[in-house]
């Protein structure tokens, strides 16, 4: 493998391994199952769909990964973005254990995955550490030591320091067994597999409508039909949903840089702090012998909402050069885009106000790796009729009263940007819009 420097819009991941190509559908298929997405989501539940003997077929709007999983930093974990002691106040202690039991359940999942179909994906466990640093609430890390031991994770404690010698991080929470790998060699893996087992992939296939029933079906933007018993919408944001979850969940950016560091100057780990933006570091891939990759992530804003979101990558590489002084060279920049619902939970299982057998994974929460193989494990249940213990906690229809103020929050500020686009500009001149610019305008009522 040869690292690339490549351009502020491609991953690490994407610049050292390449998906396999697929056609577009090009004719009206039958199956069992139409998978809508070719990321993470979409890829795991038609490959746990393939190994119950489900016929399957995938659909990607463009390559399989290019969304949001080629632009993750595919963390697999038991630490959740939201606090243990946030999901307990928002679903109560034996939902806080369920998050815990069932994130564990993905990642042992992934593991026995990768060890049964023998995929060499860069798999590494290792070590988390959750710190404070400059977090202005005193104890964070004992409400949530306190918390996530209640929840189960009874290996969890926190020691004087992160193993960053250089930086110094103060105490922090320490999490066992976490796990990272290269995502686009182990979906590039899971890919032939379901090949191999029967299962249709087709790329550069935009679907334009989706309907559930006794006749469930999913068009395509060229006219093609998919008819099938189930669909799954794996699709990062759902696109058939118009409301249900919409206004359960908020669209953030989320900001990466690579850097090149000396060889073994940083012990391996997955390391997050808690405040708000927060960061998120562990070392990424390279073959090369003089140096690794620092992966460093964070500085996340709500999409849309910043003018100049091009400074996030200079705020995130000021803030790791201060602590980081072996980073050199930046080689790569990149961004991607995480669902935040308001409850700390993803949505999975059965689409709101839709038919019952139409199902959607979304609402990452910035554990996408882990929700999504979640996803995946759960509905392929559902759809194979058999009993889900983690049913209720993720269930999209789910409405969390003690999230109330969060979701108001949320929607009041949805609510004043539909104000600001009301009041848009007619149509622009688009010849006159700088290079790699845009804008909003309005064409009637229509945005």
């Amino acid at each position: 493998m040869n690292l690339i420097r490549v351009s502020d819009s491609q991953s690490v991941w994407s610049a050292t391994e390449f998906m396999p190509k697929y056609t577009k559908l090009e004719e009206n298929l039958t199956t069992d199952v139409c998978v809508v997405g070719g990321g993470i989501a979409g890829l795991t539940t038609a490959y746990l769909l393939m190994k119950t003997g489900i016929r399957v077929c995938v659909l990607e709007a463009f390559d399989l990964a290019s969304g949001q999983t080629s632009r993750t930093t595919a963390h697999f974990v038991t630490a959740l973005d939201d606090r243990y002691f946030d999901i307990e106040k928002f679903h109560g202690p034996d939902a806080a254990k369920m998050a815990a039991e069932s994130h564990r359940a993905a990642i042992d999942e992934v593991k026995a995955i990768v060890k049964e179909e023998n995929i060499d994906c860069d798999l590494e466990e290792l070590d988390g550490y959750l710190f404070a640093h400059g977090d202005v609430r005193p104890d964070v890390l004992e409400k949530e030591l306190k918390a996530a031991r209640q929840a189960g994770l009874l290996d969890l404690e926190i020691v004087e320091n992160s193993p960053l010698k250089f930086f110094d991080t103060g105490a922090c929470l320490k999490f066992p067994a976490q796990m990272q790998l290269h995502p686009l060699k182990y979906l590039k893996a899971i890919a032939k597999l379901i090949e191999k087992g029967g299962g249709r992939i087709f790329t550069n296939t935009h679907v334009t409508e989706i309907e559930g029933g006794k006749k469930a079906f999913v068009k395509t933007e060229s006219g093609f039909t998919v008819k099938c018993h189930s669909i799954v919408v794996a699709t990062n944001s759902p696109v058939n949903d118009l409301f249900a979850i919409h206004t359960k969940q908020a669209p953030y950016r989320t900001y990466v840089i690579g850097f090149q560091i000396p060889k073994g100057s940083i012990p391996k780990g997955l390391y997050w702090d808690t405040l708000d933006p927060y960061h998120y570091i562990r070392l990424g891939p390279s073959d090369a012998e003089a140096f690794d990759v620092l992966i460093v992530g964070g500085e996340d804003h709500k999409t849309g909402q910043d003018d100049h979101p091009e400074r996030r990558f200079t705020v995130l590489e000021s803030w790791t050069r201060e602590r980081f002084p072996m980073a050199g060279e930046v080689l790569y920049k990149w961004s991607g885009q995480v669902m935040e619902p308001v409850d700390g939970i993803a949505f999975l299982g059965h689409n709101p106000m839709d038919k019952k057998n139409v199902y959607v994974i979304t609402g990452d929460s910035g554990n996408g790796m882990t929700h999504a193989t979640i996803g995946a494990m759960l509905i392929t249940d559902q759809i194979r009729g058999r009993p889900n213990p983690w049913e209720k906690l993720y269930d999209p229809t789910r409405i969390s009263l003690r999230a109330t103020v969060e979701y108001l929050k949320e929607n009041i500020n949805v609510a004043a940007q539909y104000g600001d686009w009301l009041g848009a500009n007619l149509k622009p001149s688009f010849p006159d819009l700088p290079p790699n610019a845009g804008t909003v305008y309005r064409d009637g009522i229509k945005m």
